[in-house]
């Protein structure tokens, strides 16, 4: 099933050949957010993300749920990184070499995303992806948008996350 704007719910055929929905649009909640890999700081739900091809150690990037101050983004940021990889310093990935800090703090984005949960609850399939979610950027008007405030991680390359740029015409704004 596709929806009119900027992303595709995947469905599966069942046994009946009937086609159901494999994805959920989700919109994930302080009841939910910890179960699904956010942590609680402060009242911000924060977590820390990967790029498409998942083959990173450490997030490369983090949301956090609504849209935030700068500050307080960069703040739940080094609080994912100390809580869930026990790192105190957001300047670093885990096993850098301490003398060579990475002085730039990335600003954050107020931005849109989709939540998307595979697979349906009604048709589980029991594949590898069960119970699992990805987040597509969208703008606001798209329907289950909810607001984000994104962040690269310092220590990663500017463009590895995609995270939508204000200045190239995406649609975001610069976090205050």
């Amino acid at each position: 099933m596709t929806t009119k704007a900027l992303y595709e719910i995947e469905t599966s055929e069942g046994d009946d050949d009937t086609m159901h929905p494999a994805e959920q649009l989700w919109t994930p909640c302080s009841d939910d957010a910890a179960d699904s890999g956010f942590i609680a700081h402060h009242g911000l739900h924060v977590t820390g993300i990967d790029d498409p091809t998942d083959d990173h150690l450490y997030p490369i990037a983090f949301l956090v749920l609504g849209h935030q101050r700068w500050a307080d983004t960069i703040e739940a940021a080094a609080a994912y990184m100390a809580r869930v990889h026990s790192w105190r310093n957001l300047h670093l990935y885990p096993g850098d070499d301490p003398s060579v800090l990475i002085p730039r703090i990335p600003r954050a984005v107020l931005t849109w995303g989709v939540f998307l949960r595979h697979p349906h609850s009604d048709h589980g399939c029991g594949c590898e992806w069960d119970e699992t979610w990805r987040m597509v950027w969208a703008p606001s008007t798209e329907p289950g948008a909810v607001p984000i405030t994104a962040l690269r991680h310092p220590a990663a390359l500017v463009t590895a996350a995609g995270i939508p740029n204000p200045d190239d015409g995406a649609p975001a704004s610069w976090a205050p």
